[in-house]
């Protein structure tokens, strides 16, 4: 099984691994430093040095208990020792997007109730959906509001882990609608303190002051009780 990196430290840029298993373009490292697509949140790029030879890192996905890398070429062998380092420009915007994601769907939780039921993070702009039945433009604009007014505060954003037994007690650990399998025996919890806390395997910031300000973009009606919102970041 892969040591998970990214999950006890979002900051780590570079770390050294040793190949698992290679299969022509695609490997497996014993740890990885690099996130693997997942929960509307990219995949990330980097480079993977062996010696002098470098393999740009192109995708990342779970495979079981194992993260599955595949490179722009083959040449990584079993038992090799590796330099992984990860596109941390590239990484940070996101993990700014992702934060940022979490403080406004407290807030639009916190007025309305709604839980999350899709997401997608991006590079120049993300996007939430909600299930929720009622839309006010007007509202939704002074939960941004207060979302920026937090950030100002710099509140501390910390992550731990917690077994799944304890976790699924607690249901405001949930704000996707539907339950996380239960057969998932631990946890990874990320708390922006006094503010909310989620489960969640993502990369995110050490405070919310890192994230600028969130920036409304737009809104759609995407069905019955569906309703997609937009925002930026900006300097992101």
């Amino acid at each position: 099984m892969t040591e998970l990196i990214y999950l006890k430290n979002g900051y780590q840029k570079e770390c050294e691994a040793a190949v698992v298993s290679a299969n022509d373009k695609t490997i497996v490292l014993d740890k990885s430093i690099f996130y693997p697509e997942s929960g509307g949140q990219p995949g990330d790029f980097g480079v993977i040095k062996k010696g002098s030879e470098e393999f740009k890192v192109i995708s990342v996905k779970k495979s079981g208990g194992d993260i599955s890398i595949e490179v722009d070429k083959p040449g990584l062998n079993a038992g090799d020792k590796v330099n992984c380092i990860v596109d941390w420009d590239r990484r940070y915007i996101l993990m700014k997007y992702h934060t940022a994601a979490h403080l406004l769907s407290a807030m639009i939780h916190k007025h309305t109730n709604a839980l999350i039921t899709g997401n997608q993070l991006g590079l120049e702009q993300s996007r939430i959906d909600f299930d929720l039945e009622n839309f006010d433009r007007e509202k939704l604009l002074t939960y941004f509001d207060e979302a920026n007014e937090l950030i100002k505060k710099n509140i501390e954003v910390k992550s731990y882990f917690m077994p799944s037994e304890d976790a699924f007690k607690l249901p405001e650990l949930f704000s996707l609608k539907g339950k996380l399998p239960p057969q998932i025996k631990e946890l990874r919890i990320v708390e922006i303190v006094d503010v909310e806390r989620n489960a969640c395997g993502g990369t995110h910031l050490k405070n919310i002051g890192e994230i600028g300000r969130i920036s409304f973009l737009k809104a759609d009606n995407k069905g019955k009780n569906n309703r997609r919102v937009y925002f930026t970041i900006q300097g992101a």
